[in-house]
């Protein structure tokens, strides 16, 4: 059996292949394709479709973020494998074949994944409330050695403010390394690099192009150990990035109609999704708008169509047509106009605006916010604050990392709609000359590859029953 790298390039196009010749080496060697995302394009819901073939319908990932209705609380960037249901890659062909063996690499719900090797970060939560570097690295004695190689993970290179090169470069690493030493007969990377700066600055900057370079160049050794140890490279990205100029406030604005409610707290705001009528779990260009009685659907969803910057408002019969209709969804799933996306925002007033939100905190904000990925440019001590506080740090000291802007305008890109352009098509890249017949048959039809066919793919690729 032939191994697989399946390869997770966050935010591969056409344009960004433009910009990395090893890689495009590898094209061209090989095959490829403009790869069908699914609705709504974001990191957990794509690698969830691609790993186990299936809809958000029935595998249940509908966001990297939902209201959890059985709990009332809204929470993003879960890390538990159970949260999605369907028979994942490597647990297909462990059925037809036992020894099968498969490694993770940081791609996502990898906590209680059934992988052999898993590797995806993990913070230590100190007892006094700080926050380091690690990593959940399974079999236990891996962590260390990983460590002892390449260091911690490098965690605040991985998201947030100085989110860079050096997080995909130790995936890279790792990777290679447990090609060498375990070589499972799939190993699957993620890696991130892409998403920063075309976030930061838009897709068509300066900045996106040199990333892209960056990031071909740290690829290239682990392609050249996948062609030495003689891996089959198949490389998928689950979206495109998109020019972004219009935020939209979805929240702010069902709260000016009465429908969200918030509740104080040492002077400031916070929402309370337990009696709020109306809310939006905001995801990038999606949002998951939640009505807690059906009566009030009709008056929400019209105040929804009337917002400027929303495109489309999906109901359950709606989302049905997108294979959304899941019941973690919201009553209704708003989707945003090119280049608009939806904030999470729910304060009218900054200075009553949750501490949370000037920080990078992923798990407790309600909604996903790129503005982590700057410095405030209003602050002009937001860098120094920054260096002062990781001083506490190492000090053992506490502190409170508020250094993130709340004006959005900021952000130059973002996804999670549909593509319309070529520009914003992800892409997937085989490095086999042959083209599978799965693929072949798409291709020859002038289809593209949908996510859900991913699995088939690897599977084909290795010989196994489809």
């Amino acid at each position: 059996m032939k191994p697989v790298l399946l390869l997770n390039v966050v935010g591969l196009t056409a344009k960004a292949l433009s910009r990395m010749p090893r890689l495009s080496r590898l094209a061209t060697q090989g095959w490829s394709s403009e790869l069908a995302t699914v609705l709504p394009a974001v990191t957990c819901t794509v690698q969830s479709t691609m790993l186990t073939g299936l809809a958000p319908a029935q595998h249940g990932i509908v966001g990297n973020g939902w209201y959890f209705r059985e709990l009332g609380d809204i929470s993003f960037w879960r890390q538990h494998n159970r949260l999605v249901s369907g028979e994942k890659i490597w647990e297909t062909a462990r059925r037809q074949d036992p020894t099968y063996r498969a490694g993770n690499i940081c791609w996502w719900y990898a906590m209680g994944m059934s992988t052999d090797l898993t590797v995806t970060p993990r913070p230590i939560y100190h007892a006094d409330g700080r926050k380091s570097p690690d990593a959940y690295v399974r079999p236990a004695e891996l962590h260390d050695e990983l460590v002892a190689h390449y260091g911690d993970f490098p965690l605040f290179q991985y998201w947030g403010p100085t989110a860079s090169i050096a997080s995909s470069q130790w995936i890279v690493n790792s990777t290679r390394h447990i090609m060498r030493t375990q070589a499972p007969e799939l190993l699957m990377a993620y890696l991130p690099h892409l998403d920063y700066d075309l976030q930061r600055f838009g897709p068509d900057s300066p900045q996106a192009a040199h990333a892209a370079a960056e990031l071909d160049s740290a690829l290239a050794p682990l392609l050249d150990d996948a062609e030495a140890q003689n891996y089959t490279v198949i490389t998928v990205a689950e979206y495109g990035i998109e020019e972004a100029h219009t935020p939209v406030d979805i929240n702010r604005v069902l709260r000016r109609e009465g429908l969200l409610e918030v509740y104080v707290q040492g002077g400031r705001e916070q929402l309370d999704p337990w009696t709020s009528r109306a809310f939006a779990v905001a995801d990038h260009q999606v949002a998951h708008v939640y009505v807690s009685d059906p009566a009030h659907l009709k008056r929400v969803a019209a105040i929804l169509r009337g917002i400027d910057g929303v495109d489309e408002v999906l109901d359950r019969e709606a989302q049905a047509r997108h294979g959304l209709d899941h019941e973690r969804s919201g009553e209704l799933i708003v989707i945003a106009e090119p280049g608009a996306w939806f904030t999470y925002y729910f304060w009218l007033d900054d200075q009553r605006a949750p501490e949370y939100a000037r920080g990078v905190d992923i798990h407790r904000k309600p909604g996903y916010d790129p503005a982590e990925l700057f410095f405030d440019p209003a602050d002009r001590l937001a860098k120094a604050k920054a260096g002062m506080n990781l001083a506490k740090k190492k000090t053992g000291l506490r502190y409170a990392m508020s250094t993130v802007p709340l004006d959005p305008t900021c952000v130059r890109g973002t996804h999670g709609r549909l593509p319309e352009s070529p520009d914003g098509r992800p892409l997937i890249i085989g490095s086999d000359h042959r083209v599978p017949p799965l693929v072949e048959a798409l291709l020859s039809s002038g289809r593209q590859v949908p996510a859900a066919a991913v699995k088939g793919l690897v599977l084909q690729t290795q010989g196994f029953e489809v």
